[in-house]
């Protein structure tokens, strides 16, 4: 086993104690980087803070006005959606979405030919009882030319009876001649009495006759008109919601009519708001379609009854000077004024924590609150104009 020198021990020895002494220098350098780190994250929270300059303002007085906020949607004036009267296949479609329409005007026709069938039956029986009533060969033509020769009989019966009668109070003749002349002439008079009866019933029944047959062709017309679908106001076709050719019942909406350039503003208010909502109280109107715009306008209408599913009454109103165009179905928003107070002091709404207190220098103050608004809440006492508030 061959020696180890004294110059190899040497030679080993200085590469030990320089891979030591850079060994301790990478440990040194990872160690302080890691002390920097974590001093870093600690110091962040601080360093953030101190950055945070907090500012506070000051109450201000001013115009406040208090309102119930609610969503807006743009309905036309009176519309209303069209059901068909009859059920049957939609054969054609007369008219198209934005089209003008006038009243009594055909926008649809349903198939359907039992109707016509009807109508046609009603027609014939009623032209029928009318030949029988009023025409040249009635049945009360006859009547009469029975009547007249049943008069011509008794008149002829009557003379000959009178004439029996003078020669009988004469004693000429035998009684038995006069008493077939006076029996003849009571049998006409008779049977002419009857035959008048006969014609006034048969009068009353042929007249009767031809008013029902009327009834029922006007009631024929009137369900053929069923599969004629009109539009009952002058206006405009906003929404076609069926196809040609497709199945409708009375309980399928077909189109949806309403004014052509008069609409209302539908808003829906919250139910603990409505009983401070009245009609004729002024709103502030903003639409999604012209967002650098207000319009004013005034509640017309408010329905009692709540919708269950969204908690909120319906509530209309008309613009008071609405833009030159509108579309159905625009959104928006609206601002119902309820109060407008002069020289009030008040702060942003934002700057007022629960229970109704303000973050001030002096820590969390109570104040005393009055109307507010969706931006700015009256402050009745606890602050003046030069108290100084923080942003919770």
């Amino acid at each position: 086993m061959a020696l180890i020198t004294a110059e190899t021990r040497k030679f080993y020895f200085q590469i030990s104690s320089r891979k030591l002494r850079i060994l301790r220098e990478v440990t040194l350098s990872l160690t302080l980087l890691y002390t920097m780190k974590y001093l870093a994250i600690a110091l962040i929270p601080f360093l953030v803070s101190c950055s945070e300059k907090k500012e506070g303002i000051h109450p201000t007085h001013g115009i406040l006005t208090e309102s119930v906020y609610a969503s807006v949607i743009v309905q036309p004036q009176d519309l209303y959606n069209v059901y068909p009267s009859a059920a049957g296949i939609l054969d054609s479609l007369l008219v198209e979405e934005g089209d003008r329409i006038n009243q009594g005007q055909t926008i649809a026709l349903i198939v359907s030919q039992s109707p016509k069938i009807a109508s046609e039956n009603a027609r014939l029986n009623m032209e029928l009882a009318e030949s029988k009533y009023q025409g040249s060969a009635t049945l009360l033509g006859t009547i009469e030319q029975e009547i007249s020769l049943a008069k011509a009989q008794l008149s002829l019966d009557s003379i000959n009876f009178v004439r029996q009668q003078n020669l009988w109070n004469q004693n000429i003749g035998s009684q038995s001649t006069f008493e077939n002349r006076k029996l003849k002439y009571e049998q006409s008079q008779n049977k002419l009495d009857v035959l008048n009866q006969r014609y006034d019933q048969t009068q009353v029944e042929l007249k009767n006759a031809y008013r029902r047959s009327k009834n029922a062709l006007e009631q024929a017309n009137t369900n053929l008109m069923d599969y004629t679908i009109q539009s009952r106001m002058d206006g405009m076709v906003f929404e076609i919601l069926k196809e040609e050719g497709e199945f409708i019942s009375s309980q399928s909406v077909l189109a949806k009519l309403g004014k052509a350039e008069s609409f209302v503003l539908e808003m829906q208010v919250d139910e603990v708001d409505i009983a401070q909502i009245a009609v004729s109280q002024t709103c502030i109107i903003s639409l999604d379609a012209y967002p650098d715009q207000t319009f004013d306008a005034r509640i017309t209408k408010i329905y009692p009854f709540k919708n269950e599913r969204t908690q909120t009454f319906k509530v209309e109103a008309m613009m008071d000077n609405p833009p030159e165009v509108l579309y159905a179905g625009l959104a928006g928003e609206a601002n119902i004024v309820l109060e407008v107070k002069k020289d009030v002091l008040s702060i942003p709404i934002e700057y007022l924590m629960e229970s109704d207190m303000v973050k001030t220098s002096d820590g969390e103050t109570d104040v005393k609150t009055g109307v507010r608004n969706m931006e700015r809440v009256e402050i009745i006492s606890g602050l003046d104009s030069s108290s100084t508030i923080y942003k919770p």
